[in-house]
């Protein structure tokens, strides 16, 4: 037997820009991150636009072609800036990624072309998988629209979409060319979405960064009104820390299983699906949060003043700690619990679930007590799962 090994390894780098009014013709700062590897050329941009994006700004569509046209010598639009359905149902339906592919392939899109694609998490997905596959990947900037894209998703390494009702069971690891995050998007979200997003700050604080966390809490009633300065903040912050696990975890495109990004995530991704997104994805990871922290309580890792205090802070925030959905059964069993099986998948064949000791202090099992997680459930159940609950009819450990 002979064996030629090969190993070769390869430096990525994109920069993560925090603006106002990206398209506005004064902003130089998009044509300098289009030009940012190669001034000297005139470069084709293929905009996606989420159709939550259009509804909300309806000026971007003219606005972007009137960006163009005054830098001719270094922007092209391929065509009118396309509007794609948003929300999860982009994410839910191969069609739309088809639809991508089969209008990059007719304008003849090549690899160093641009899809700038504006818009929530879930286009940001959908279109960035398909440009990932188009010609094995063409550049993408991502212009995200939502506080979770901005401080989350739209940061990250990632795309995907769902099929045969999983979370994002198709996917690639593409990094993109660039990442901006235009503050001005923000102000016309829904206030539902504003608070959403401000879970998965919540998370990489608990398992990252106490600071944040306290930070979250100063000004809790500020964040759940909406207000522009706090959020930002935790955008900004939240961005920055999930830049740095990317950067600094030793597996930025995750061969192997452990995922502390992910805390909260085995049972918010079923949730969203056995919820058929009713429940927003920052809304179920938030619930999810909450079961594996009475689930600490109940395996002896976490203090129950600390449960009492995350829980304080996700309410005060107006985010969830309980759904109906929880309490799904198939065959006499939650049905929530088949996400174990299905992130186990996700993973490779071994679980790997993370959890907190304490604030900014996290860890990793490899498993779960299924009758501590009903425990877990049935207590979160009878603390906030009907009008007028707060006090739990079972006991946890202190």
């Amino acid at each position: 037997m002979e064996i030629v090994n090969q190993s070769f390894t390869l430096d990525y780098d994109y920069p993560v820009i925090f603006t106002a009014g990206v398209f506005d013709p004064v902003n130089p700062v998009f044509s300098r991150v289009v030009n940012r590897l190669e001034s000297d050329r005139r470069h084709r941009l293929f905009f996606v636009i989420d159709e939550n994006v259009s509804r909300a700004h309806p000026q971007l569509h003219t606005r972007i072609p009137a960006y163009a046209e005054a830098r001719p010598q270094e922007l092209e639009l391929v065509c009118e800036p396309l509007d794609v359905v948003g929300g999860e149902a982009v994410k839910a339906d191969l069609r739309q990624v088809l639809t991508l592919v089969e209008t990059m392939n007719r304008l003849g899109l090549d690899r160093q072309s641009f899809m700038v694609i504006v818009g929530g998490g879930a286009v940001l997905d959908a279109a960035g998988f398909a440009a990932s596959i188009f010609h094995r990947g063409v550049r993408v900037i991502r212009v995200p629209s939502t506080v979770l894209a901005q401080s989350d998703s739209g940061v990250g390494v990632k795309n995907g979409v769902n099929l045969f009702g999983k979370k994002n069971f198709l996917g690639a690891f593409s990094p993109p060319f660039a990442v901006i995050n235009d503050r001005s998007l923000i102000e016309t979200l829904a206030h539902r979405d504003k608070i959403a997003g401000i879970a998965e700050a919540v998370k990489v604080a608990l398992i990252r960064d106490r600071p944040l966390f306290e930070y979250l809490e100063k000004n809790a009633s500020e964040l759940a009104r909406g207000e522009a300065e706090p959020l930002h903040h935790q955008i900004r912050r939240s961005a920055e820390l999930h830049l740095e696990h990317i950067r600094s975890s030793g597996d930025p495109f995750e061969f192997g299983s452990a995922r502390p990004l992910d805390f909260g995530h085995w049972s918010a991704h079923k949730l969203e699906s056995m919820t058929r997104s009713r429940l927003r994805h920052g809304e179920a990871v938030a619930i999810g949060m909450a079961v594996d922290l009475v689930y600490s309580v109940r395996a002896g890792f976490l203090k129950r003043r600390v449960l009492n205090r995350v829980l304080s802070l996700l309410r005060n925030l107006g985010l969830p700690v309980w759904d109906e959905a929880l309490s799904t059964t198939r065959g006499g069993q939650r049905v929530v619990l088949e996400g174990l099986t299905e992130f186990r998948e996700h993973l490779g064949g071994t679980l790997h679930i993370s959890l907190i000791r304490d604030i900014g202090d996290s860890f990793e099992v490899t498993e779960m007590d299924d009758r501590l997680l009903f425990d877990s459930i049935e207590w979160l159940r009878h603390s906030f799962g009907r009008v007028g609950a707060g006090v739990a009819e079972t006991e946890l450990p202190q």
